[in-house]
């Protein structure tokens, strides 16, 4: 039965910022409001104005409604997901507003809270209104505090935002205060402490929050660090473990589904957002399936043409683009979900593209049910914290140190790597939840599920680019690369995300599952 059989949307507010982008796009970009570089200003003045803006807020902090909701009844699915991310278009129309807004934020403190945040709250009870009533009418209970998520807050943009503790950070749940004041208690962080020598950048001196130099609001320096500075067997989110090892189920399955030679890309989300265009505000790849539409239903799944090499996975594999911003005007430089919302510069294809099933180190795998999605990482960790955060970046010769903060400059010779280890235990029941993380959990440190989950084939990940490295001058960067972002996630390394839809038909799987079982190496 497929998913979405609703009408394709698209939100007022999309077409609003459309509108509004289209006016701002400049060199490939949205024009990050580099107000005070304007050549009639004074130095003395540009100074000044470089002083307020370091105290400007940076970004706008709002909490994942959708993340709140474990529960919500089959009939009210769909319509709950549209509000969902009629709420995330909400937070990237406000962010709009803020980076073009910046000169009547210097001429009034009180401008990002009566003129964005307060409205933002507005709109967004509106919706969680909505919420509640749709979940109530499909014979549901909506959590009692939602009331309580529809405040937003923003983020200054000298105040250090929060890492995932590896270089001296610490994001503790993603230091979000619903807007009930503008900065504190986001964290110790470390936005400042560089990363790379003395390479961390105040944003103070001589760039806007929103600009990097680059025609984009990031990544800057400080969230680059040279791989030899990462320390081996150092990486320290407890999502993303291999699941496999030298005991339990032993075996391997790799599937071969290209590197997105067809060109397959585009700013859907059809596990988040069924039938809502533009639904992730930031561009795909993807291999294997060949319909990966927001309108694609399981139907249309499972009749698709395939990138893989065994016909019988038309699985869907997907993960956002890794570009460049070295100015290049891609074909989607004034589209939403490219250069309309910040994503900016040239797409890279990979060179490698691994996928790999492999087994559990404690037990035997069953099979994964045709049609289940599963979601890996936080498009939104930035602000979410680190509960569902899952990134690894390397380097060829050098995948014993894995960076989860920061993006790493490979020496030369050597490649990026991206890696993402999937949740492999089940619930044993369900293909999906509300939230799209419930029924699937990532093993503990030992190698087992917890609460009874089922220990099913992990999907292992494997990424390689060829890719400039970045220049890293006086507290700037130049050329960096960056995965592409909601606009208000600022192109963060720790936002990284891979997804996955099960295709394969049923005599694949149970090969994959017997392969692994039996400890053979299989392709």
């Amino acid at each position: 039965m497929g998913r979405n059989t609703r009408k394709r949307r698209m939100p007022l507010a999309t077409k609003a910022v459309a509108a509004s982008a289209a006016l701002a796009l400049g060199g490939g970009g949205l024009i990050w409001a580099n107000f005070y570089a304007s050549a009639g200003e004074s130095g003395q003045a540009q100074n000044q104005t470089k002083a307020n803006a370091a105290q400007q807020i940076a970004t706008i902090d709002c909490p994942d409604v959708g993340q709140q909701l474990p529960d919500v009844p089959d009939p009210a699915r769909g319509e709950v997901d549209g509000e969902l991310a009629s709420m995330d278009q909400q937070i990237t129309d406000a962010y709009q507003r803020l980076v073009t807004t910046r000169q009547a934020q210097v001429g009034d403190a009180q401008y990002v809270q009566n003129a964005i945040l307060g409205p933002l709250k507005d709109r967004r009870k509106v919706l969680i209104d909505r919420i509640k009533l749709e979940i109530s009418r499909a014979g549901g209970q909506a959590p009692g505090n939602l009331d309580e998520l529809a405040p937003c807050s923003g983020r200054p943009a000298d105040q250090p935002l929060p890492t995932d503790g590896q270089n001296g950070g610490g994001q503790d749940g993603g230091g979000q205060d619903n807007g009930q004041d503008q900065g504190d208690g986001q964290g110790d962080g470390g936005q400042n402490d560089g990363g790379q020598g003395d390479g961390g950048q105040d944003q103070g001196e001589g760039q806007t929050p929103n600009d990097n130099g680059n025609g984009a609001a990031g990544p800057f320096a400080e969230d680059f660090v040279n791989i030899t500075d990462v320390q081996p067997n150092s990486r320290n989110l407890p999502n993303g473990l291999a699941a496999n090892g030298r005991s339990g189920s032993k075996g391997s399955f790799t599937t071969k589904c290209g590197v997105n030679e067809n060109k397959l890309y585009n700013s859907d989300n059809i596990i988040v957002a069924p039938g809502v265009a533009n639904g992730a505000h930031h561009m795909h790849d993807y291999v294997g399936n060949q319909n990966n539409s927001s309108l694609s239903s399981d139907d249309d799944l499972v009749a698709a043409e395939t990138s893989c090499q065994n016909p019988g996975d038309k699985s869907s594999y997907f993960w956002p683009v890794l570009r460049v911003q070295d100015g290049t005007q891609e074909f989607d430089a004034a589209d939403q979900g490219g250069g309309a919302e910040g994503n900016v510069g040239r797409i890279l294809q990979a060179d490698e593209a691994q996928l790999r099933w492999v087994g559990n180190k404690r037990s035997k795998v069953v099979a994964i049910p045709r049609l289940m999605r599963i979601i890996t990482g936080d498009a939104k960790a930035f602000t979410n914290g680190l509960a569902n955060a899952n990134t690894s970046y390397s380097c060829t010769g050098f995948e014993d140190r894995q960076s989860t903060d920061k993006y790493v400059l490979c020496p030369e010779g050597s490649k990026l790597v991206r890696t993402s280890n999937f949740q492999s235990c089940w619930d044993g029941q369900n293909t999906d939840s509300a939230n799209h993380r419930a029924h699937v959990a990532f093993v503990q440190a030992d190698g087992s599920c917890a609460n009874g989950f089922k220990a099913i084939p992990q999907l292992q990940v494997r990424l390689v680019y060829d890719v400039p490295t970045p220049t890293i001058e006086n507290g700037q960067v130049k050329n960096p690369y960056a995965v592409d972002s909601f606009p208000e996630q600022l192109h963060k390394p720790i936002t990284d995300h891979n997804d996955f839809i099960n295709v394969m038909d049923e005599s694949l799987m149970n090969k994959v599952v017997k392969c692994i079982n039996k400890g053979k190496k299989c392709t």
